[in-house]
């Protein structure tokens, strides 16, 4: 790269039509560059920007660009999850793990990677900071790199380094970083969070996502001991463990003292935790989310969500029957990870029922058109707010009958009728 470029548009002109671009995402989504391109895209043709979950990205979602730029979501995001749905995008089913692999197989071509990175060290080096993801990999197949060079992104450990020689066109601009605020928790996702915390025992190496249930599970875990951090993401609920002393990372086997991440995404405090410090490494998803690595700590816990499960104990995770609302994810990656390491275990959460307790999401049959993210085969356990239900080496009855305890009261009878009626199963 010869020089900055005065404007983010002059950065993004490099872009041309018919091109395939690798999107930085989550907390690192380039807006910058982002609202650049939606002007820029406007004069080209078959642009394909590919990603995983965008925030605040509305600029290039809009009509104007149909036909000029589409999108090609490996997880779908609220920027993205209308424009699939009204066939305006495209949804791409596959596990967080096999993304980095499909880039650097060339089974997805990479002409372009926008990414947003931290200001050059000494020696030149960029940080991809806060989400490394699948974007190091796009960086490593993109022909060009256009980057939003911004002082105030963390630098990161691990696999999140790429040098200012490398990166093609750039524009430089001080701009807050997006965070996310947790709301207060409701009192179904603490009785949820509760349950979960009740299976966590003192030296579990811990997957969870983002979101309330995990911040009510992690809320309850002060007094456990030699915890460990191995995740695809991470929020601000690990902050008061690890200043408590209760996340040490001395048990794992894998980057042992470490936390391991591919993402993070909270407040500015968990921003600033992360920046410079050695004792979080920023790793790529084939890595992290790779089951026989996960497998490697002994009692890898893998913490997960769904949007309905049915009485045999498939998950439902990523749609809403036909409609799309967020994709496969790591799940499965740590469900098997989990899983085959040695005492470890899978944990499903969610609360019992929806929209204000008028549906059940414990139901005898999936939704028409769900997508089956977790198999029955793999499920082990499932909690809601009314307990716990193990559900490995049951048969289909036993299942039935445990997810059925768990169920809201206002639906175990109807759930047993059908279960008896439509299943055949003796309840």
């Amino acid at each position: 790269m010869q020089k900055f470029a005065n404007s983010a548009l002059e950065a993004i002109s490099a872009i041309q039509s018919g091109e395939n671009i690798w999107c930085h995402s989550m907390a690192a989504t380039p807006t910058v560059l982002l609202d650049a391109l939606s002007e820029h895209a406007l004069q080209l043709d078959g642009v394909t920007m590919m990603q995983l979950h965008l925030e605040h990205a509305e600029a290039v979602t809009v009509p104007a660009l149909d036909g000029h730029l589409r999108h090609r979501c490996f997880f779908a995001g609220k920027a993205t999850r209308q424009l699939i749905n009204e066939g305006r995008a495209d949804y791409v089913p596959i596990f967080l793990s096999e993304i980095p692999k499909l880039l650097r197989r060339g089974d997805q071509r990479v002409d372009t990677a926008l990414v947003q990175v931290s200001s050059p060290d000494q020696h030149g080096n960029c940080s991809l900071g806060i989400s490394v993801e699948a974007t190091a990999a796009a960086c490593q197949m993109a022909t060009k790199i256009i980057a939003h060079v911004n002082p105030l992104m963390p630098r990161t450990h691990g696999d999140s380094f790429i040098n200012l020689k490398d990166i093609d066109h750039a524009f430089m601009d001080e701009v807050p970083l997006i965070t996310y605020e947790a709301r207060a928790l409701s009192d179904v996702e603490q009785r949820v969070g509760q349950h979960v915390a009740s299976l966590i025992n003192d030296g579990d190496c811990l997957q969870m996502g983002i979101g309330a249930i995990p911040d009510a599970a992690l809320a309850c875990l002060h007094d456990r001991q030699h915890l460990g951090i191995h995740t695809e993401m991470f929020a601000d609920g690990v902050l008061a463990l690890l200043e408590a002393g209760a996340i040490d990372n001395s048990r794992k086997k894998i980057a042992r003292g470490r936390c391991v991440t591919s993402f993070t995404m909270g407040t500015q405090a968990l921003y600033d935790t992360v920046n410079d410090n050695p004792e979080v490494a920023f790793l790529d998803a084939e890595f992290v989310n790779n089951p026989v690595v996960i497998a490697k700590n002994p009692q890898a816990t893998s913490i997960n969500s769904a949007i309905q499960i049915d009485l045999s104990g498939q998950v439902c995770a990523d749609s809403l029957g036909h409609k799309i609302y967020s994709g496969v994810g790591g799940q499965v990656d740590f469900v098997l990870g989990a899983t085959s390491s040695e005492h470890g275990k899978s944990i499903i959460a969610l609360p019992s029922t929806a929209r204000e307790g008028a549906l059940s999401r414990l139901v005898s049959t999936l939704a028409s058109g769900s997508g089956v993210v977790t198999t029955r085969a793999h499920v082990d356990y499932v909690v809601t707010e009314f307990g716990v239900a193990r559900l490995r080496g049951r048969s289909i009855a036993e299942r039935a009958r445990d997810l059925i305890e768990i169920a809201h009261p206002d639906f175990q009878e109807s759930l047993a009728k059908d279960a008896r009626e439509l299943l055949r199963l003796r309840v």
